[in-house]
């Protein structure tokens, strides 16, 4: 207690001085911002009083440059009035030149108009007066004659118009007459020109088609085990397959040419391959089904091409394909409207008609023959029917209604269709009658089988001496097989005449199918 009694006189003197220290240091701190204070706001009022001066310095220049922009502006704008002036007194003077050569102008239109009216007056005058000298005339003429003018001019035309009569009669007569010699002069020579221009060859299409095979033995092989095969290949085509003593060959036998070519090409693939069994057989024989109309499109644009004739309907070039595979008495029908095409646009350039239409109804006037097996009526009506239905022009359709005489031809281009069909089919070796009564027995004999209930396909083989018909299985039973072919034979003979006898041949097969996965 002592100690801290000594101690704390000194602690209130150290208290006491580190008080007074802070003082003056907070005195001496105050004077010392006092000054620097005083010397920013001296600094202040310097930059402040600098900057007032350059600002009044830059206010002069610009004021000054102002003041010369204004004065040069000034000039400008005087000077482009004065050139303004300048051009419009210009104008102004030219406008009064042409008004000046507009006042003249008019002065001497209104002369001219003047004189021009004294001149027509003249005129009437001149005209009353040739009028007066008419009349008196007239009136001379009708005292001489006896006759008024009314009178002569019946009296007059009388007599012309039976002078006429007789010179136009004669002169008529003498123009048919002359026309006549000269057409048929003419017509002898436009035919015959078109003929030599024209001169194609012709084969007469055969019935039968030739397989060459690679040896002998190949024979047995399409014949197959128990003749399977050549059955299947006979059944899938409707031909007739001949294998006789012809070595390395086998002949396909059938009318219809079609069948006939896929037959060959599906033999001649299946003699290449060597497999032949019934499976085989079918396959090939569906590819050479699709091959054979490939064909017939491109027949069809082939012949399009060659005529020159563009913008068929697609439908009509697969039909003029199939031509290729039909005949007219022995004669392509396909070579056969190429060629009236021909005849027909060689004719229509000698006679200056068009060209163009006269080869497009020459290639189309049988298209009716590319249907007429399939659809009722004649081929003249069905390619009217096919025509109109792909929308030909009525030339087009006339010539091919016209180009057998069923009806009178209406332009130039029908007659010259007629004219070039009858060239075509009258060249010698071109037809042979016998061939397509022949095809066409063939045909009616597969007609008369196919209409019965429950056939699916019918093929007359062996030269006509069979028929073999192809039944459903499902729609005919082995019970009414025979009831069937017995109707078809008794049809056969009521509808038909052939020579001979013909053999009915129902086949009815049942298959069942199924596939292991």
């Amino acid at each position: 207690m002592d100690v801290l009694m000594q101690v704390l006189p000194y602690l209130v003197v150290a208290v006491l001085c580190s008080c007074t220290f802070f003082c003056f240091g907070i005195l001496y701190r105050k004077k010392v911002a006092e000054s620097e204070i005083g010397q920013a706001e001296v600094e202040a009022r310097r930059i402040i009083n600098e900057a007032i001066k350059s600002a009044e310095a830059k206010k002069k220049e610009a004021t000054l440059e102002a003041k010369e922009e204004a004065i040069h502006l000034r000039a400008e704008a005087e000077k482009e009035l004065k050139e303004r002036r300048s051009e419009i007194s210009k104008q102004e003077r030219r406008i009064q030149q042409k008004e000046e050569s507009l006042d003249k102008k008019s002065e001497n239109y209104e002369q001219k108009e003047e004189k021009l009216n004294r001149k027509l007056k003249e005129a009437e005058a001149l005209k009353e007066e040739i009028e007066e000298f008419r009349r008196q005339e007239w009136e001379t003429l009708e005292r001489i004659s006896g006759f008024t003018i009314e009178q002569a001019k019946e009296y007059l035309l009388n007599n012309l118009e039976k002078e006429i009569q007789h010179e136009s009669a004669l002169r008529i007569k003498e123009s048919e007459q002359r026309a006549k010699e000269e057409s048929e002069q003419r017509a002898r020579e436009i035919v015959t020109m078109a003929i030599q221009r024209y001169a194609a060859d012709f084969v007469a299409e055969a019935t039968v088609s030739v397989v060459p095979l690679p040896s002998d033995e190949m024979k047995g092989r399409i014949i197959g085990r128990e003749g399977r095969n050549i059955r299947t290949i006979e059944t899938m085509t409707g031909v007739d397959l001949i294998i006789d003593d012809t070595p390395e060959a086998i002949t396909i036998s059938c009318f219809d040419p079609v069948r006939r070519e896929i037959a060959r090409i599906a033999l001649e693939r299946l003699v290449h391959d060597g497999r032949i069994h019934p499976a085989k057989i079918e396959e090939t024989v569906e590819k050479a089904r699709k091959d054979v109309e490939n064909t017939i499109k491109q027949e069809g644009e082939r012949a399009t091409f060659e005529t020159g004739v563009y913008g068929l309907h697609p439908e009509l070039v697969k039909l003029l394909g199939r031509l290729r595979y039909r005949t007219s008495y022995g004669q392509n029908v396909l070579l056969h409207s190429i060629e009236v095409s021909h005849i027909a646009g060689m004719m229509a350039a000698e006679l200056g008609v068009d060209v163009t239409l006269a080869k497009r109804a020459g290639l189309l006037h049988d298209i009716g023959k590319a249907l007429d097996h399939e659809i009722e009526g004649s081929h003249v009506q069905i390619g009217v029917d096919v025509a109109r239905k792909y929308k030909e022009s009525a030339g087009v359709i006339n010539a091919i209604e016209a180009h057998h005489g069923d009806v009178e031809p209406t332009s130039v281009v029908s007659c010259l269709v007629q004219t070039a069909d009858a060239v075509s089919a009258a060249r010698p070796g071109a037809r042979r009658e016998n061939l397509e009564a022949y095809i066409k027995r063939l045909q009616k004999l597969e007609e008369i089988s196919s209409a019965f209930p429950g056939v699916e396909r019918s093929f007359a083989i062996q030269a006509g001496r069979e028929i073999r018909v192809m039944v459903k299985p499902e729609a005919v039973s082995d019970d009414e097989l025979t009831l069937l072919a017995r109707d078809i034979a008794k049809k056969i003979e009521d509808e038909m005449e052939y020579p001979g006898q013909i053999k009915v041949n129902l086949v009815r097969e049942s298959r069942a199918i199924d596939y292991a996965k």
